[in-house]
C-alpha cells in the first residue's frame, strides 16, 4: 500500500510538472501561428534533453552548494549524425559559444548544441567528445569535431565556483533528448537563471509559415538570463514599470562582487525546416534581437547574447568525397521566416518566465516567479486581454 501511495504521488508530481502554464494559457496574445507543440521540436527531427541539478539550501559552502544548475542538449537530427547547414550571430559578446569559428568557416553544424552555466562549458565540451566515442557518433576511424557549448551565468542562486556540473550530467542531457513537448522554466541549463527581474530559465516556441505552396516551421529555444525588471515588456505593455514596487529579487548575501545592472545573458537556438544556406541562416540569427527587444532586452555591455540558427533541410548536403545538390529558398521569399523568428523568440522568453517558479539558492538568495495574476490584470488594464 505504501509503495502504491508513493507511485501515485510520483505520478501526480509528474503530471503537475508537465502541465506548467505557458504564456498563452494566461491569455497573453502573440502574433503568428505556432506548431503542434509550440516548441523547437515542431521542426521534425529536433530533440531536446535536460539534466537538472538542485540540492542543498542556506549558506553557500564552496563545493557543496546550494546547487541550482544543469545542462541542456539540443540535437538537430536526433541520434542521427548528419550535419546541418548553420550559422551564428552575437548581439553582445560577453559570453561564450564554443565551436562557432568552424561553423562560420564550413557552414555546417556537426554536433549537438549544449547549454549550461558559465563555469561548466569546458567539462560539458569534453563530455560531448567522450559521448561521441561511446556512441560511435562518427563511424570513421579518424575524425575531428568542435562541440558547440554555450552558457549563461547562474551564480546568484548557484554555487557556480563549486563546479557541480559533471560529465554524467552532459550524458544525461544527451541521452534523455526526445521529440515532442518540451519542459520549460527551472530546468536544465536554465535552472538557476534570472530574467528581466524575475525567475527565468528555459523556454521554447514555434511558428508555421506558408511561402508559396510550401509550409515551413521555425522553432526557437532560449536559455533566458538577461535584463532588468524596469525593461520587462509583455504584449507591448510596460509590465516591468507597472510592477516596479513588487519585490522580485531578495538579496540575502550577494556574490562576492557587485552585479552590474545589465549583466546577464541569453542563448537562442533557432531551427527551421526551410531550405536555407549558411549565409541565409546568418540572416535568420540576426533577426533574433528583434524578438529580444520586444520583451525589453537591450544587449547591455555585461550581457552575452549569442544565437545560432540551423536548417534541417537538404539532408544530403554534407558530403566528403562528392558534390552535393542542394535546394535554397530565394532571398526575395525569406521575409516570413524573419518575422517568424522574431515572434517565436519573443514568446519563448515569456514562456520561460511564465513556467519558472520562485527559487531560493545560495545564502538564501531568492528570485520570485513572474506573478501571473498581476500580469493578467495589467494586460487587461491596457486592453491587451479582454
Amino acid at each position: 500500500m505504501r509503495i502504491l501511495s508513493v507511485f501515485i504521488l510520483i505520478l501526480c508530481f509528474t503530471n503537475v510538472f508537465a502541465q506548467k502554464p505557458r504564456a498563452r494559457d494566461l491569455g497573453i496574445p502573440f502574433d503568428g501561428n505556432p506548431g503542434k507543440f509550440n516548441a523547437i521540436t515542431d521542426v521534425a527531427g529536433v530533440e531536446v534533453g535536460y539534466s537538472t541539478i538542485i540540492s542543498g539550501s542556506g549558506k553557500n559552502i564552496l563545493g557543496k552548494g546550494p546547487v541550482r544548475t544543469g545542462v541542456t542538449a539540443i540535437l538537430p537530427r536526433g541520434r542521427n549524425n548528419n550535419p546541418v547547414y548553420a550559422n551564428w550571430y552575437s548581439l553582445n559578446g560577453n559570453g561564450e559559444m564554443t565551436g562557432t569559428t568552424w561553423i562560420t568557416e564550413s557552414g555546417f553544424l556537426e554536433s549537438p548544441i549544449m547549454i549550461t552555466n558559465t563555469n561548466s562549458v569546458g567539462v560539458v565540451r569534453d563530455a560531448v567528445l567522450k559521448w561521441f566515442v561511446d556512441t560511435r557518433w562518427y563511424k570513421e576511424d579518424f575524425w575531428y569535431t568542435y562541440p558547440v557549448v554555450a552558457e549563461t551565468y547562474d551564480g546568484f542562486l548557484n554555487d557556480i565556483y563549486g563546479f557541480h556540473v559533471k560529465e554524467s550530467n552532459a550524458y544525461e542531457a544527451l541521452n534523455s533528448a526526445k521529440p515532442g513537448a518540451v519542459a520549460e522554466g527551472n530546468i536544465g541549463g536554465g535552472t538557476g537563471m534570472v530574467c528581466l527581474g524575475f525567475k527565468g530559465g528555459s523556454g521554447t516556441s514555434s511558428r508555421v509559415v506558408k511561402i508559396g505552396d510550401s509550409s515551413y516551421t521555425v522553432g526557437v529555444f532560449v536559455q533566458s538570463n538577461f535584463g532588468e525588471k524596469r525593461q520587462l515588456t509583455i504584449a507591448g505593455v510596460p509590465v516591468g514599470r507597472e510592477l516596479k514596487d513588487t519585490i522580485s529579487i531578495d538579496f540575502k548575501a550577494p556574490p562576492a562582487y557587485v552585479k552590474p545592472e545589465d549583466q546577464g545573458s541569453i542563448i537562442v537556438v533557432v531551427a527551421t525546416d526551410a531550405p536555407l544556406l549558411p549565409h541565409q541562416l546568418k540572416r535568420i540569427a540576426q533577426r533574433v534581437p528583434l524578438g529580444i527587444g520586444s520583451v525589453g532586452g537591450r544587449g547591455g555591455n555585461g550581457s552575452g547574447d549569442i544565437f545560432i540558427a540551423f536548417s534541417t533541410a537538404n539532408p544530403d548536403a554534407f558530403q566528403r568525397s562528392k558534390n552535393a545538390n542542394v535546394v535554397s529558398l530565394s532571398n526575395d521569399r525569406i521575409n516570413p521566416l524573419f518575422e517568424a523568428t522574431a515572434q517565436a523568440v519573443e514568446e519563448s522568453i515569456i514562456n520561460a518566465m511564465v513556467a519558472a517558479e520562485t527559487m531560493s539558492g545560495i545564502n538564501g538568495n531568492t528570485v520570485k516567479a513572474l506573478p501571473h495574476a498581476a500580469v493578467v490584470a495589467i494586460l487587461k488594464q491596457y486592453n491587451r486581454i479582454p
